[in-house]
């Protein structure tokens, strides 16, 4: 991913090439805005980072020449001459956020993350409304059939909280969306957050936002997606990963429609609506004592569970087509497509990630195709039902001196490392290698690769 990086000083054009290159992306340079202005054509960064102050210019100038584009890139102001009235015109304008000098690596680093995150969200979820009009789980399947008709009823009571469960990678995210862009508040933003990817304390601040100052590095006020969603959605995924502590606040929060960020003595209403998502049993986790009884029954007003996929197997050649289709467009290739025998294997294979691997599956045939057309030989082998050959796999060499412990942490780094190549973001990294969020970062920890 590319990050365009306007400043007028010099220094802090270069101090910033070098940490954002440290951490893995791409760097453009603009001292002007003018020249901003010239990269955001030349260069199509991701993200922007850019000064408030641009001599005698404003880097709002660049903030709205980047959100008037037609895949916009997110954007950071960082200014040394911030007041309240800038930040708040920066965010009106479409500023992601807004942060001061001098400015704390780490926190520009998670701003940073997750704007990219948010972006990729957003260029995914159009991907989505292009392709068989972003309902890439509808299926024809009778059980899907039920799940949609539970769609348009929940649609239609835009108060309710909703809980989706269902396996991982059913399309639980698809489903809530599904809901919100079928409700009342679908002109209103659709805000997910991933719980088990932020620790308690960020995902708190995350949620219900921060005052000046409540903790180190709390420079700047921080609205809470509880409020900044306005009148839209808030989609909590994973909410069986949120700690003791959060699962209180959070309660309170559903049952006074208040929320009071951390560090203020002051509540804020909320008005947005609550859905969230779990893989596990919330039922059992309550009786297990893992998860609050009465926050369980608040967010269970209405379920909606979502079937694996092998239990709706006649819905995979529809998906697969319709996967195969929006690779095939984002290689510039429209001729791929699946012969008979490879539907076949598909529509008999389990599928223990469901419609996620069925999709990472599709994608993978498609970049590594020779040809158009794309047969049984295009699928792993497990998905075939071969083992794979042992003569394929070099024996490895047991010289002396050989550490098995050191050689699986070699082959674990360099997975790691080419997962985060490949997905851009952590988050994704993690579901590329079929981590949880946490067992990824703390392998990240153990390698020395955060």
């Amino acid at each position: 991913m590319k990050i365009l990086v306007v400043d007028d000083e010099l220094s802090m054009r270069e101090y910033l090439e070098i940490l954002v290159s440290r951490w893995g992306y791409e760097v453009a340079l603009a001292a002007t805005a003018d020249a901003g202005i010239e990269s955001l054509e030349r260069d199509a960064p991701d993200l922007v980072i850019s000064d408030m102050k641009l001599g005698n210019d404003s880097g709002l100038r660049v903030l709205k020449a980047a959100r008037a584009r037609t895949q916009p890139p997110e954007v950071i102001i960082i200014t040394a001459f911030g007041t309240p009235a800038s930040a708040i015109e920066a965010i009106r304008e479409g500023a992601y956020d807004y942060i001061t000098k001098p400015f704390d690596n780490e926190e520009l680093k998670l701003l940073v993350e997750r704007a990219l995150e948010k972006r990729q969200i957003r260029l995914e979820n159009a991907a989505l409304r292009r392709s068989i009009g972003g309902n890439v789980i509808r299926g024809s399947s009778r059980a899907m059939d039920e799940v949609w008709a539970m769609v348009d009823k929940v649609a239609a009571s835009p108060r309710a909280t909703v809980l989706i469960t269902g396996e991982s990678g059913t399309g639980k995210e698809v489903v809530a969306r599904a809901i919100h862009n079928r409700s009342s508040r679908a002109t209103q933003p659709f805000i997910p957050i991933n719980c088990g990817a932020l620790g308690e304390g960020v995902l708190e601040s995350e949620l219900f936002g921060h005052v000046k100052g409540a903790f180190t590095g709390a420079i700047n006020e921080h609205t809470g997606l509880m409020v900044s969603a306005g009148q839209g959605t808030v989609f909590l995924d994973e909410i069986g990963e949120i700690s003791p502590a959060l699962q209180v606040k959070l309660l309170r929060v559903l049952q006074e429609r208040m929320v009071r960020p951390v560090g203020s003595s002051r509540e804020l209403p909320v008005e947005a609506r609550l859905m969230a998502a779990t893989n596990k049993s919330l039922e059992a986790e309550a009786k297990a004592g893992r998860f609050r009884e009465d926050l369980y029954y608040r967010l269970n007003v209405i379920t909606v569970d979502v079937p694996a996929l092998r239990l709706r197997s006649e819905d995979i050649p529809q998906l697969a087509t319709s996967f195969l289709a929006r690779a095939a467009d984002e290689l510039g290739r429209p001729g791929l497509h699946f012969d008979q025998e490879t539907i076949e294997v598909l529509s008999r294979y389990r599928f223990p990630g469901n419609v996620r691997q069925l999709q990472n599956i599709v994608e993978r045939a498609a970049t590594l195709a020779d040809s158009d057309l794309l047969g049984v030989g295009s699928l792993p082998p497990s998905v075939r039902g071969e083992e794979e050959k042992s003569d394929s796999v070099p024996a490895p060499s047991l010289s002396a001196g050989f550490s098995l412990e050191k050689h699986l942490d070699e082959m674990e780094r360099g997975y790691l490392r080419e997962a985060i190549r490949r997905a851009g973001t952590k988050v994704k990294a993690a579901e590329l290698l079929g981590l949880s969020f946490r067992s990824f970062r703390y392998r990240l920890a153990k390698h020395g690769l955060e």
